[in-house]
């Protein structure tokens, strides 16, 4: 736990980092100018949609435990589970949501490597979620369609290579005859069942459908945001904005920085700027809103069941020398 408090903090000073840093690119009294003009009985609608996003997100996360056999465990547990592990996205490569496993573990019995897997599936899901709300706006500009494709395809194949049982099995029957692998054999067997499980067909259809409605609903935050900041309100631009928050959210993904950070800001600010031709201070403004009705919003709600959850943020110092179920 001290290892993942010291990556949160970083992650946390990134963002600060970051804010700032848009600020001075964007020119703090014109972007200090936009933010006291926002129409901000606008807010609770924005973050409502966060909400939206999230609660959508939540009956995935659900779903997907059903998937790898914890079907008892209360609702209002699972939704602690899953807010808690909000924070975790903005630890370097998003490492610390692999803790997820372990409180499934705790709490639900679960082997650690399967739990770990939800997370997995969770952000294979959310990709192609965002990935298909992208779709019409890589249509319309091609420049984007590199990214997508190989995006795409990535995802693609890591779902149907984890489908073709004979050849993991094999994998696994090689790795287990060799004597320093022994000892992790189980575990690796324990995520490919529960990856195996997690990509099934029907299980990837409802978890892509659940991911691309709640992805839809921070677009509309997008879209909401733009309007608070005098973006005249049209068919094109609410197109415009669920694209530009859909493809940072790919970009965000695969740089693999702490929530995205960097990464998704620069290129929320950038197209904001070369689609929708707003300057520079207005982009960055929106962009600020953006990310702290998202992302700081969920690392909010987050660090608040921390402050309550005392059983998880000090799991590994209690389990210490007791062992925990893998």
């Amino acid at each position: 736990m001290r290892n993942l408090r010291r990556r949160l903090i970083a992650g946390l000073i990134l963002g600060f980092i970051v804010i700032l840093a848009l600020t001075l690119l964007g020119d703090i009294q014109e972007v200090g100018d936009h933010l006291t003009g926002f129409t901000w009985h606008l807010a609770p609608l924005i973050l409502a949609c966060t909400l939206f996003n999230y609660t959508l997100r939540f009956v995935k996360w659900h779903f997907y435990l059903t998937q790898i056999g914890i079907h008892d465990l209360p609702w209002s547990e699972s939704a602690r589970l899953f807010v808690a592990g909000f924070p975790l996205a903005v630890t370097p490569g998003k490492v610390g949501e692999a803790l997820k496993g372990v409180w499934l573990n705790k709490i639900a019995g679960s082997p650690t490597a399967r739990g770990i897997t939800v997370v997995l599936a969770e952000r294979i899901s959310d990709g192609f979620a965002v990935l298909a709300l992208s779709t019409l706006g890589v249509i319309a500009y091609p420049r984007y369609w590199p990214a997508f494709a190989i995006v795409l395809g990535a995802l693609l194949s890591g779902v149907l290579l984890s489908q073709i049982r004979p050849l993991a099995l094999a994998v696994l029957d090689l790795v287990d005859r060799i004597p320093m692998a022994k000892r992790i054999t189980h575990h690796l067997r324990e995520f490919y069942e529960g990856t195996y499980a997690l990509f099934r067909p029907r299980a990837t259809l409802i978890a892509v459908c659940l991911g691309t409605f709640a992805w839809f609903g921070e677009g509309v935050g997008m879209y909401l945001v733009l309007i608070g900041l005098g973006v005249p309100g049209s068919l094109e631009n609410f197109s415009l904005a669920v694209f530009v928050l859909s493809f940072s959210t790919v970009v965000g993904a695969v740089s693999a920085l702490p929530g995205g950070l960097v990464a998704a800001e620069a290129s929320i600010a950038g197209m904001l700027g070369l689609l929708m031709g707003l300057p520079t201070s207005t982009a960055v403004a929106a962009t600020l809103l953006i990310r702290l009705a998202t992302l700081w919003f969920g690392v909010t709600l987050g660090l608040g069941v921390w402050s309550i959850s005392r059983d998880l943020m000090l799991l590994e110092e209690r389990d210490q020398g007791l062992g925990i179920r893998d």
